[in-house]
């Protein structure tokens, strides 16, 4: 095993490891934890081409919506909208429950609905990070396989290298 451990730090190749349960990315392409929140895109169940940028913080538990043109979410009166509700199932799906609710920092097992484990109000954060970061991924989708290197995609798993 630490054989293998070496190789891998010697390389630039990352393992990637598959959600918790299988996801269907037509509601909530982007899901990640980062910069100390949930936060991620879901699509607008009315209009194609509006999506929404959502995100928990953790500890707080402090929550935004607004659309990807920065318009706050017209649901969000004092209470989660459905985009965040969409947004922590998906969250619980890809990472598992028990690491979501450890990054928020909230107490939540395995049968327990994640929104009902937080007590945070509405709150601004900025959204145009995160909508970028899934513009940059779905950019991604479209590189041709291949396993020389490219600059901006050097920490990037080659499809033969994932183990």
């Amino acid at each position: 095993m630490d054989a293998e451990r070496a190789a891998w730090e010697r390389c630039s190749v990352v393992r990637v490891l598959p959600p918790v349960e299988p996801r269907k990315l037509a509601k909530v392409p982007f899901v990640e934890l980062a910069d100390g929140r949930l936060q991620g895109v879901v699509s607008s169940g009315s209009d194609i081409a509006r999506v929404y940028v959502s995100s928990i913080t953790a500890g707080t538990h402090t929550y935004d919506c607004s659309t990807n043109n920065n318009r706050p979410c017209g649901a969000l009166h004092g209470s989660p909208c459905k985009h965040l509700r969409l947004l922590a199932d998906e969250a619980v799906l890809q990472y598992g429950i028990d690491r979501v609710a450890r990054y928020l920092r909230v107490e939540a097992s395995g049968d327990d609905d994640l929104m009902s484990c937080l007590n945070g109000h509405p709150e601004r954060t900025p959204s145009a990070v995160v909508f970028s970061r899934f513009l940059r991924h779905l950019a991604y989708l479209e590189v041709p396989g291949s396993t020389a290197p490219m600059a901006e995609l050097h920490w990037f798993p080659a499809a033969g290298a994932v183990g």
